[in-house]
């Protein structure tokens, strides 16, 4: 497993962000996820400026893993990773973005939810998956099982995730990390709530710390 994998999966939650006013609240939103005990990030491509919100978060707090989400083309990937971003993660398993990924040397956490997916994961040399959607694809269920067949591989699950079932997740040991948006809603990043972010943020890591103390 690379540095970056290892960072991630000591966090143990991942931010998938979306940001409408990268300008205005880029900087502000990465302080408060690392007062949160938080200090990552997924920021995805669904909106116009995340190049711009990757640039300013790795600039003005090198303290934060920042990566670019819904990563979709090569072009995307050359942008992010201008932009300053430590990792690539992509809704699907586009083996074209992996290889391209693996050339550039940047980590790449490729969607998979199919013993097709992750039996092509495996020749292609990836050890850590996204599972996306979690929840609608069968949730942790289905993640255990196919570890079975699997078990090389560790799972970042993202999809339907939040407080109320993130320490099943993050009690199985096959689970990586978590990704979710519910301590980074739009609702809470528009109208610029970072009290309520960083709180979220840190039961959040109460959380991670129960479950691997537990696991």
């Amino acid at each position: 497993m690379n540095p970056i994998s290892e960072k991630i999966m000591s966090i143990g939650v991942v931010p998938v962000i979306k940001l409408n006013n990268p300008e205005r609240d880029s900087v502000a939103l990465a302080e408060a996820l690392v007062k949160g005990g938080v200090p990552v990030a997924e920021v995805t491509f669904r909106a116009a400026g995340a190049a711009t919100a990757i640039k300013l978060m790795s600039e003005n707090v090198p303290e934060m893993l920042v990566g670019a989400g819904t990563v979709l083309t090569t072009a995307q990937v050359d942008e992010a990773i201008e932009a300053g971003a430590k990792f690539i993660v992509t809704p699907g398993l586009d083996e074209y973005i992996v290889k391209y990924c693996q050339e550039k040397n940047i980590p790449i956490y490729a969607g998979c939810t199919t013993p097709t997916d992750y039996h092509t994961a495996y020749r292609l040399g990836l050890d850590v998956l996204k599972f996306f959607p979690a929840e609608q694809s069968g949730g942790l269920a289905k993640i255990k099982a196919m570890s079975a067949p699997f078990p090389m591989f560790k799972v970042m699950p993202t999809g339907g995730i939040g407080l109320n079932n993130l320490k099943d997740y993050l009690s199985c040991p096959v689970i990586a990390a978590c990704g979710g948006s519910y301590m980074v809603t739009a609702d809470l990043i528009d109208n610029q709530k970072w009290d309520e972010i960083i709180d979220l943020c840190k039961k959040s890591v109460e959380i991670v710390k129960e479950a691997r103390s537990n696991g």
